[in-house]
């Protein structure tokens, strides 16, 4: 507390240790502290048994089912990450806009699954640790060590609401990378990923049109195609369709489009 003193903040009650669990308004006093990056919901694993039994009593749903669709792959070009835009409450669609892909920095992008407020505040919190490795180090981060940085975090808060499962892909000194990180802790290096409700429906494209050998265009129009067949048959997924590419000298956006009207451009493809 020696910097506190120095600071005349020492009695700041937001230094001191809050004792009630259950009082969010206490809990969370990040809200208020601009010293304190977050706090626990609570000092222990959330009895969701019990928040279950208060959202009857009130008649208040408080366990929302999650919907979305996300995927990447790697391929002889890089990586490729396509995502739709739909946010989703239960049966509520709360938006059709939302970026589920976060720019963590030109050689780094994160997907989002899961709880949208849990996965970019993390992301962000992430995008800061990225950008004090390079200050530190001079160089940009790896991608491995930028997802045992999300999986550590997400270990740290294990059971105690986090809803996460996102993608991580970079281009560093060892080539492309591509991780899966979710709020248990997981964390796994692979191929090919697709997360979220919609994620059955995205591999069975993938499984018929990938391959390493994936020219440029290829790549971009199989992503394409698997994230919409997935709008087109999972409720939760929808909205605009977005297209990156992850290269050796960074990323690019490849495209923008409305599920809308690809569903009508690919279905003149087929009567074609």
């Amino acid at each position: 507390m020696a910097l506190a003193e120095i600071a005349g903040i020492s009695n700041a009650k937001y230094l001191h240790k809050k004792n009630n669990p259950m009082n969010f308004a206490e809990q969370a006093y990040n809200l208020s502290n601009p010293y304190c990056l977050l706090a626990p919901p609570a000092n222990g694993p959330v009895d969701i048994k019990a928040l279950h039994a208060a959202g009857d009593k009130t008649g208040i749903k408080i366990d929302y089912h999650h919907g979305t669709t996300t995927l990447g792959f790697k391929y002889k070009g890089g990586v490729i990450l396509a995502v739709d835009s739909r946010a989703t409450g239960g049966q509520f669609i709360g938006s059709q806009e939302m970026k589920k892909i976060v720019e963590i920095n030109k050689y780094l992008l994160g997907t989002l699954a899961g709880g949208a407020a849990d996965c970019v505040y993390w992301d962000r919190v992430l995008a800061k640790e990225c950008r004090l490795h390079e200050l530190r180090n001079r160089k940009h981060i790896s991608v491995a060590a930028a997802s045992k940085i999300m999986a550590n975090i997400a270990h740290e808060y294990k059971g105690m609401g986090l809803s996460m499962g996102m993608m991580l892909a970079g281009y560093d000194d060892k080539g492309a990378g591509l991780y899966y990180v979710d709020s248990e802790g997981s964390r796994s290096s692979g191929n090919v990923f697709s997360v979220g409700s919609g994620s059955i429906f995205a591999y069975g494209v993938l499984d018929s049109g990938y391959k390493y050998e994936l020219e440029d265009e290829e790549a971009y129009d199989l992503g394409r195609r698997a994230i919409y067949h997935a709008t087109f048959r999972d409720a939760y997924s929808g909205g605009i369709i977005r297209v990156y590419h992850l290269k050796e000298d960074g990323w690019i956006k490849i495209s923008e489009d409305d599920c809308k009207e690809l569903h009508y451009k690919y279905k003149d493809e087929k009567m074609e």
